[in-house]
């Protein structure tokens, strides 16, 4: 690779913020599915109680995110995932997650298709994590490696990817 390309993945990771784009896309497109063709699903208490732990999810999903926002705050970088970090931040939920965004996006997805329903919601989410990983968490961790070296590879190696 030339030092231009390496020098560019040093500054930013992607050039398109992919993560919103993919969940978004599936969230979307999952509720369409549910609507035009949609899945049949437990009713009574069993449904009942899928909506009760899809708002769970959903609100574990908020303090996920509000909770990492806070920590990249914290630390002077970018919450953006097409931007480059400043720092390489391995407190508070980055202890236990690399990405705990893209883990409370997948939550919020599910947590949509247990309280609206929706089994599509479920296929889409897989489908979105499966995406952010090709199109953004192996490119922000090559970027990471580049950028800080020897720090990157120790809390990669002590922190797991997802969860």
């Amino acid at each position: 690779m030339s030092d231009t390309k390496e020098a560019g993945k040093l500054d930013k990771p992607n050039s398109i913020p992919w993560p919103p784009i993919i969940y978004g896309s599936a969230i979307i497109g999952g509720w369409l599915l549910g609507r035009f063709y949609g899945l049949p699903w437990p009713i009574g208490t069993i449904g009942e109680m899928g909506f009760m732990l899809g708002l769970i999810l959903v609100a574990i999903a908020i303090f996920i995110d509000v909770r990492t926002y806070l920590e990249l705050k914290k630390h002077k970088t970018t919450i953006l995932p097409h931007k480059g970090a400043a720092h390489l931040v391995t407190s508070g939920p980055f202890s236990l997650s690399r990405n705990p965004i893209y883990v409370s996006n997948t939550l919020l997805t599910f947590g949509i298709g247990f309280a609206s329903s929706n089994v599509w919601l479920f296929a889409t989410g897989l489908m979105a994590a499966f995406l952010t990983h090709r199109l953004a968490i192996l490119r922000e961790e090559k970027h990471l490696a580049l950028k800080f070296g020897s720090e990157w590879r120790k809390y990669a190696k002590r922190v797991r990817r997802w969860i």
